[in-house]
């Protein structure tokens, strides 16, 4: 059986999520966000500063990134349409602007970055509009406020603690404290994208196989350039979804034994944990037998830990921030750890005989967004 698109299944996604939101009585909308979901270097240069000034001509509101349209006229007189590269529309809106922010006719002064290929766009770091001298579509990426004090785990009747909201509230995880794949011990600098400040560390970030740290260097070497989440929307399988800005939301189906796990930042692409015991096989004439993005996970409660093993990836995507390779062998096992109601520690265990010399850890914690639903993103179209 070959693996069907994304964009054909999700009529499939969507019947099974509404299963489970029947069931749990929970919704999904939109809400938060934190950060850009790729690495802006990989076609941006940060060595090379870029001033625009110009008049607005479109405002392009549309993921994964908001553009401004300027017309820039030269010293010659000539006039000449540049794009202007923002981060994500939810992250605008969550800072409290919008596509009406600014509007044909405004003038601007953007401060950037120049495109890596010599086109005329940039990467804004400030806009300025030039009447008013006011800075628009900054963006706050703040975590909410921590409690004086922990407050408990919420559990279910039963004693097994809840990853998901408590009735009538709702919730997600996110602001991840870390958000590239490195193995636990180990220090290296590195951009929140994985993009390594020396290519040199590459060795030390995990204990890869030779052909494996050649294609990680590359990789890192090409600014993250081949990234398929990039190129392709492709989905962020792996450890990468517990990576991402716009978070992940558990739905907690006790009745049929899984728990559906809600992605924010792929395209809203979700994943079955299963807790039933059927082993590493997925829907019957669904995913049972071809790899897929998210693999198929056989989950099972450990004390107050839940712990996951999951098989079955393709080799489409990469699992992690910054392009550390896997191939079909590659097997996780995740451990999520809720330590108290705003604190969600996640730990896996990368086992892949084809690209690491041995199976190896890293481990991060993520926060509770309470009051919010997931943020509804979708990949819509990644501009070259």
């Amino acid at each position: 059986m070959t693996s069907m698109p994304t964009r054909f299944r999700r009529p499939l996604v969507e019947r099974a999520i509404n299963a489970a939101l029947l069931t749990l009585g929970a919704a999904l909308l939109a809400a938060v966000t934190t950060t850009a979901h790729h690495s802006i270097t990989a076609k941006f240069d940060d060595t090379k500063p870029a001033t625009v000034r110009g008049i607005v001509t479109l405002v392009d509101w549309t993921n994964p990134h908001a553009h401004i349209y300027v017309n820039v006229r030269d010293a010659k007189g000539g006039v000449a349409n540049w794009a202007v590269e923002l981060e994500s529309p939810l992250d605008l809106k969550a800072s409290g602007w919008n596509e009406t922010t600014l509007r044909p006719g405004d003038g601007i002064t953007v401060q950037g970055i120049s495109a890596r290929n010599g086109s005329r766009q940039v990467w804004a770091r400030s806009v300025v509009v030039t009447a008013t001298g006011r800075e628009v579509f900054t963006v706050n990426h703040q975590p909410p406020a921590l409690p004086l004090s922990p407050r408990p785990t919420p559990k279910f009747a039963d004693g097994s603690p809840r990853l998901g909201a408590t009735p009538g509230a709702s919730g997600y995880w996110a602001y991840p404290s870390a958000t590239a794949l490195v193995e636990d011990g180990v220090k290296v600098e590195m951009s929140p994208y994985g993009q390594l400040k020396n290519v040199a560390d590459a060795s030390k970030v995990a204990p890869m196989q030779p052909w494996a740290l050649a294609l990680y260097q590359n990789r890192q070497r090409r600014f993250l350039q081949d990234d398929p989440t990039y190129i392709n929307c492709k989905p962020p399988g792996g450890p990468r979804q517990f990576q991402q800005p716009f978070g992940v939301q558990f739905v907690e189906d006790k009745e049929r034994q899984r728990i559906f796990e809600l992605i924010g930042g792929g395209n809203h692409n979700y994943r079955i944990l299963y807790m039933d015991g059927r082993g590493f096989k997925g829907q019957v004439g669904g995913d049972d037998d071809n790899p897929l993005y998210y693999g198929r996970a056989d989950a099972k409660w450990d004390g107050q830990t839940l712990v996951v093993e999951t098989r079955g990836f393709n080799e489409d995507f990469w699992f992690t921030n910054g392009g550390l390779p896997h191939t079909d062998q590659l097997q996780l096992t995740e451990r999520f750890t809720r330590a108290d109601f705003d604190t969600l520690r996640y730990e896996v265990t990368v086992t892949d005989p084809a690209a690491y010399t041995r199976p190896w850890k890293a481990s991060w914690t993520l926060r509770w967004v309470g009051g919010e639903e997931l943020p509804v993103y979708f990949c819509q179209d990644n501009r070259p």
